[in-house]
């Protein structure tokens, strides 16, 4: 590769670069203030999974289960003495583990986390070097023998056109 091919390239990059970066900063800089105990509340409950429903969550759910669990947790913002964290941990203590969303990030249930992202740099690696190895064989340059590859097949193509119009003549089409 060339260095004025090099020097082509680099523009798009850095602009890539710019607007990923520009993006990730203005997502991590945005701030939306304190939130209100009703947001809290939404925020918390849209954590936890309705026990009863399957696929839903506490704040989706109509469920008398779920209305159970959205007034507790209602009353545990209302007390100001607990985390988020911490009340999602009290209601999976006190409804069991099927109201858990998310799975924990430790032990067994740290393999949903660690096993799509362990595929994901496997694949990324292996295309890696797959379009390495192709590129690397790829003989760009033509020779004596494609060029005779090449007309000899354009040769065989003008003789089955000139066939094909003495056969069309013959029959009157």
């Amino acid at each position: 590769m060339s260095s004025r091919s090099k020097w082509k390239r680099w523009p798009g990059w850095l602009a890539l670069f710019l607007v990923l970066a520009c993006f990730l900063a203005y997502g991590t800089a945005k701030d939306s203030g304190p939130l209100t105990p009703e947001e809290r509340v939404e925020l918390i409950t849209q954590r936890i999974a309705c026990p009863v429903c399957d696929g839903e969550t506490v704040y989706e759910s109509a469920n008398p289960a779920s209305a159970a669990i959205r007034s507790e947790v209602k009353a545990q913002v209302a007390a100001g003495v607990s985390s988020d964290d911490e009340i999602v941990a009290y209601i999976v203590q006190q409804f069991g583990e099927q109201t858990q969303l998310l799975p924990k990030a430790s032990g067994f249930d740290a393999l949903v986390w660690v096993l799509p992202a362990a595929a994901l740099v496997c694949a990324g690696v292996g295309l890696f070097f797959a379009f390495r190895r192709w590129k690397r064989n790829v003989d760009a340059i033509p020779d004596d023998d494609d060029r005779a590859m090449v007309e000899a097949a354009l040769a065989a193509d003008d003789a089955d056109a000139d066939t094909g119009d003495a056969d069309a003549e013959a029959t009157g089409r």
